[in-house]
């Protein structure tokens, strides 16, 4: 039983723990048992609706139905050992298998019958003998076929979940190497930057932004590239990068911060804002001589969460990204972070509202923190006390 055990585990890519594969073949034992007491029951039925007493018959055919289950069991080791054959060949191999547990078992059916207990008075010749042989072909043969199936199925599914860990794998690779184009993207910006102020003298800035950069950088490559954080949280990081861009352009950047109360605890891929807001600051104010406002904000439509951000010229100058065509690095790289994840619910669209105006929105399905999902499932199945 172990061994069979085991070859089911292999087989299937059972769980390596002998429980599993316990489980798994105590399964295929409750099946081959239910399969032939089914069987019992249909012919008891059956004499009592022909006027034959089955008392007499039961020992017998509980004897017979007994070896039926051991010879089912054997015959299912065997065809779980040649699964690897076409169907044609198992076919072949189950009618053969099912021949000879047919005689076997209308042998011994007849012998008992004959020599153990006579008086049944049923007349035991060779047509009778015939009749049971054929009747016990079909009802091996049918289990074959059952089994055959319950196989492929088994092995469907298996396959199923093969392909759905490989897809699983390739998606966390993808989205990994999505998230880990962020940082080189950010640092070049950012150490171009410190450049520039030390080429206009500012070293105390520029120290000061080597050291906000370190922090930014610390925690941002120390977060897991798949998790999730609080909308607030985001906000913070960003509000950290911010931090650095002012070092450079002083009073030339004002943001404002949009944020629904409610929103504020949505959940929201790490880093999703920060491309987004780098490419408002790079090109609002990098090729632009005007002051530049940044908006960040959030809404609700439906079950979606919208994070937009504008970027605003207070010159009224025609903003670079307002002429280029498609998007550029950042914000495609944004786009295929939210499909990847959000594959049903999540876009990206990025265009202008007017020549000074750009605005980038992007969609996402609603999320809340395990926490707060917790809290209103218990708020909404608590009883109403009424005074």
């Amino acid at each position: 039983m172990m061994a069979l055990g085991t070859l089911y585990r292999k087989t299937f890519d059972l769980d390596h723990s002998d429980t599993s594969a316990a489980a798994f073949l105590n399964r295929v034992v409750k099946l081959v048992v239910g399969f032939w007491t089914a069987e019992f029951f249909m012919t008891t039925t059956l004499w009592l609706l022909v006027g034959v007493n089955p008392a007499e018959y039961v020992p017998v055919k509980l004897a017979a139905s007994l070896a039926s289950v051991l010879l089912t069991l054997v015959m299912s080791h065997i065809l779980a050992m040649i699964r690897a054959l076409n169907i044609a060949a198992q076919v072949f191999v189950s009618a053969v298998l099912s021949v000879l547990a047919s005689l076997i078992v209308t042998a011994i059916d007849y012998r008992l019958y004959t020599y153990i207990n006579p008086s049944i008075g049923i007349e035991y010749d060779l047509q009778n003998f015939c009749y049971m042989l054929f009747f016990g072909i079909s009802l091996f043969f049918g289990w074959s076929c059952f089994f055959i199936a319950y196989l492929y199925n088994l092995d469907a599914r298996a396959q199923e979940r093969r392909l759905a860990i490989t897809r699983e794998e390739a998606l966390t690779a993808k989205m990994q190497a999505l998230y880990y184009q962020i940082n080189p993207h950010f640092l070049f910006n950012t150490l171009n930057s410190i450049v520039g102020l030390i080429e206009e003298g500012a070293s105390s800035q520029a120290s000061r932004v080597v050291m906000s950069l370190s922090s930014f950088l610390r925690k941002t490559l120390e977060m897991d590239p798949l998790r999730d954080l609080a909308l607030s949280e985001e906000l913070a990081l960003q509000s950290e990068y911010l931090a650095i861009e002012k070092e450079r352009f002083s009073d030339r950047i004002s943001v404002t911060l949009d944020i629904p109360q409610e929103l504020r605890t949505a959940l929201v891929p790490s880093l999703i804002l920060q491309p987004l807001v780098e490419n408002a600051v790079k090109h609002g104010l990098g090729c632009s001589s005007g002051d530049l406002k940044i908006t960040i904000s959030a809404s609700q439509a439906e079950d979606r969460l919208q994070l937009s951000v504008d970027n605003v010229s207070d010159a009224g100058e025609v903003l670079p990204m307002v002429k280029r065509s498609g998007l550029g690095v950042g914000l495609a790289n944004v786009e295929e972070r939210v499909k990847a994840r959000f594959p049903e619910g999540g876009s990206l669209v990025a265009g202008p509202v007017s020549p000074a105006h750009f605005r980038v929105t992007v969609t996402m399905p609603l999320r809340a923190p395990v926490a707060d999902r917790l809290a209103d499932a218990a708020i909404d199945t608590a009883p109403v006390v009424t005074a």
